[in-house]
C-alpha cells in the first residue's frame, strides 16, 4: 500500500477550469432557481447504512444543482458554469442511469454548434454564465472533456443522437495538432493563443476515438518534449522546472494509456502533503496541484483513488476514499444534499496562481463528481483508453 492516513479531510471551493493556465474568480451576484427532481440511483450499496445514506446526498446535490437550461453551476449560488464540469455532470447521470439529466446537458451545447462551435476559431467556450451568457475562452482540454461524455452516452444508449456535434468536435480537435505534434490549446478571450498544454493533449488523445496519424504524432511529442524516463513520468511546463510536475498527469495519464507503468502512481508522493482545514482547523493529508505543497487539491485526490481503483491497487483507493469522505460539505440551500470542496485551505492552484475566498467553504462540483467515480470504481477515460496501440510506440514502455 502506498498510502496511509490518519488524519482528517474536508477542503475548500474553486472554480477551476480543466486547464492549468487559468483560474477564474467569480462573485455571487444571481438567484438560482433550483429543478425539483427524484432522487437519483448510485450504482453501488455500500454495507455501512450510514453511508449508503452520505453517497446517496452526494450525488443528490450534483443533481439537484442542476438549471432550467440544463446547465450545472460549478458551485452554488457562483453564476458560473464551466464546460469541463457539466462533461464531467453528463457522464455521472449516464453512469447512473439518468439518462434524460445527461441529454439535456448535451441538448444545451447541441443548439450551440453553429454559433460557437463552428463558429470563428471553433470550439465550445470554456465558461459562461448560468443563463448560458457571456461565455469566453476556447480551451481545447474542456472540447476534448465533452466529446468524451458524447462517446459515453452514445455507447451507453446506443443511439447516435449527437453525432453530427462529436464529428465536428473530433476535427476541431484534430485542427489542433501542430507539426510536432502536439496540440494548440485554443484561444484565450483576448485572442492569443493557448499554449501546447500536456494534461489537454491527452484528453484529446483519449477523447478521439481510434489509433491513427493523430495519435501518433501526439506519442511522438510526448515522447520528445513531455517525458521523464528516469521517473516515468509525463510532465507539464519544461520551461520551468519548479511546476515541471503535475499531479493530475499521473492519475489521468495511468487512466489514459495502455499499459501505463503503475510507478508513475508511485511519484504521486512527490505532492502529499498534511494541511489543516479553512473550515474546521482538522489536519487532512492528501495530493497538492504540484511540488508547492501549499494545499490539498480534492479533485486531483479524488483522481487519484480512481486511478489506484483502475489499477487494482484496492487498498490505496480506499485509504483515500476514507479521507475525501470527512470532507463533505451540507448544502445550505438543497435538502438533503451534501458535496465536497476543491482544495483544503487558501493556497495556490497550479503555479503560483492563488485560490478564491471561497476555494475552502463549499461543496465543488469536480471534486463531487470525481468522489462518486471513485466510490462506483468507474474510470471516465475507460472506452477511449483500448486503442491497440502498436507496441513499438508505447513508449512508456522499458524495452
Amino acid at each position: 500500500m502506498l498510502l496511509r492516513f490518519s488524519t482528517v479531510f474536508v477542503i475548500a471551493v474553486i472554480f477551476l477550469s480543466c486547464a492549468k493556465e487559468d483560474i477564474t474568480e467569480v462573485f455571487v451576484t444571481d438567484t438560482i432557481i433550483m429543478v425539483p427532481v427524484e432522487p437519483p440511483t448510485v450504482p453501488i450499496i455500500p454495507q455501512n447504512e450510514n453511508l449508503v445514506t452520505e453517497l446517496q446526498k452526494t450525488s443528490n446535490w450534483v443533481s439537484k444543482m442542476q438549471q432550467p437550461l440544463g446547465l450545472i453551476e460549478s458551485s452554488e449560488n457562483g453564476n458560473f458554469v464551466s464546460l469541463y464540469d457539466n462533461a464531467l455532470a453528463a457522464i455521472l447521470f449516464i453512469r447512473e442511469g439518468e439518462t434524460a439529466r445527461a441529454e439535456n446537458i448535451l441538448d444545451y451545447f447541441d443548439t450551440k454548434v453553429e454559433t460557437e462551435l463552428l463558429n470563428g476559431s471553433g470550439g465550445f467556450y470554456q465558461y459562461r454564465n448560468a443563463n448560458g451568457e457571456n461565455g469566453n475562452r476556447t480551451w481545447m482540454g474542456d472540447n476534448a472533456w465533452l466529446l468524451i461524455a458524447i462517446n459515453q452516452y452514445h455507447k451507453a444508449t446506443g443511439n447516435d443522437t449527437y453525432r453530427f456535434m462529436a464529428d465536428e468536435l473530433e476535427n476541431w480537435l484534430r485542427s489542433l495538432q501542430d507539426e510536432d505534434g502536439g496540440l494548440w490549446g485554443g484561444l484565450n478571450e483576448d485572442g492569443t493563443q493557448i499554449p501546447k498544454v500536456t494534461e489537454g493533449i491527452i484528453t484529446a488523445f483519449n477523447a478521439v476515438a481510434g489509433y491513427d496519424d493523430f495519435h501518433r504524432n501526439i506519442l511522438t511529442f510526448l515522447k520528445n518534449q513531455r517525458w521523464v524516463p528516469e521517473s516515468n513520468s509525463l510532465v507539464a511546463w519544461p520551461e520551468n522546472p519548479n511546476y515541471n510536475y503535475a499531479l493530475d498527469l499521473h492519475a489521468l495519464g495511468f487512466m489514459i494509456f495502455e499499459n501505463f507503468p503503475e510507478h508513475t502512481l508511485q511519484e504521486s508522493q512527490r505532492y502529499l502533503n498534511t494541511q489543516s482545514l479553512a473550515i474546521s482547523g482538522q489536519e487532512i493529508t492528501g495530493y497538492c496541484f504540484d511540488e508547492d505543497k501549499d494545499v490539498i487539491w480534492l479533485e486531483g485526490t479524488a483522481q487519484m483513488a480512481v486511478a489506484f481503483g483502475s489499477g487494482g491497487m484496492k487498498n490505496d483507493a480506499d485509504a483515500l476514499l476514507t479521507e475525501l469522505e470527512k470532507t463533505f460539505i451540507t448544502s445550505t440551500t438543497l435538502d438533503d444534499s451534501k458535496g465536497l470542496p476543491y482544495a483544503s485551505n487558501y493556497g495556490t492552484s497550479y503555479g503560483s496562481v492563488p485560490l478564491w475566498d471561497r476555494a475552502a467553504i463549499a461543496p465543488a462540483l469536480s471534486s463531487t463528481i470525481w468522489y462518486l467515480f471513485a466510490k462506483t470504481e468507474f474510470n471516465p477515460l475507460a472506452l477511449g483508453k483500448e486503442k491497440n496501440i502498436p507496441e513499438e510506440d508505447k513508449f512508456w514502455i522499458q524495452k
